[in-house]
């Protein structure tokens, strides 16, 4: 244990002077890949907690809903549940049928109860997948960002070696060494972005699907009892 401290110490600092021993144009670099990656996990974590909140809310949602008898009963209690995209559906589906009410006094349009319904889910599927385009800049832009500092990187060190005469690895290396953690470093901002982007696409695709089967259980409880579900909502 204590000699693999030692050893990471030891990795850690030559790191550290690496980085320090960078040009101007490698700093800048190495800094404008921090900010990539430090935007990125912001990103990151801040989608997760929301994904994980709107799971844990759409199943005790959902619960709620299939037990309820009536639509009043799930329909006051809906704000509980937040961030569930399911609240945003059932609140379509809520306004369209209190607009039916109001210019017919009764349901006569489950189309256009389901047209109100898509187009809450897709509102709430966009609100989720707001800022992930960041992860996706971040994983396709960052290892091009660390190249150009390696490449500028190297062909300072090589300008350098034919200033000095000597060519040889032993006053090479160290120059691409140093040029070479840029692209370290921007391997590691894509990496991470480039497989939260996915397995968060992923969650919200489960969500979207999971959002058409709840709209598909509403429609099925106002056809099944659109007088009753009318006369709910005007109360």
């Amino acid at each position: 244990m204590h000699l693999s401290s030692l050893l990471l110490s030891f990795v850690g600092g030559e790191i550290v002077d690496l980085v320090l021993q960078t040009g101007a144009v490698a700093k800048a670099v190495l800094l404008l890949l921090l900010a990539f990656s430090v935007l990125s996990w912001a990103v990151i974590l801040s989608k997760w907690r929301l994904i994980r909140r709107a799971r844990s809310q759409s199943a005790r949602f959902v619960r709620a809903f299939r037990k309820a008898q009536r639509v009043q009963d799930i329909a006051t209690v809906a704000d509980q549940f937040h961030p569930s995209p399911l609240v945003g559906v059932l609140e379509g589906a809520v306004t369209e049928f209190k607009r039916q009410m109001g210019t017919t006094g009764g349901i006569h349009n489950t189309v256009a109860i389901q047209r109100a319904m898509q187009v809450s889910s897709s509102e709430e599927i966009t609100r989720m997948e707001s800022n992930l385009p960041w992860l996706a800049i971040t994983g396709a832009v960052t290892p091009f960002i660390g190249l150009f500092g390696t490449v500028w990187g190297i062909i300072d060190a090589f300008h350098g070696l034919g200033t000095a005469g000597a060519a040889t690895l032993r006053a090479v290396a160290p120059g691409i060494s140093e040029a070479l953690i840029t692209t370290a470093a921007g391997l590691a901002a894509a990496i991470p972005a480039v497989i939260a982007y996915n397995l968060i696409i992923g969650s919200i695709r489960e969500m979207a699907s999971r959002n058409d089967d709840f709209a598909l259980e509403m429609l099925n409880l106002v056809e099944r009892q659109p007088a009753q579900a009318a006369a709910e909502v005007r109360r």
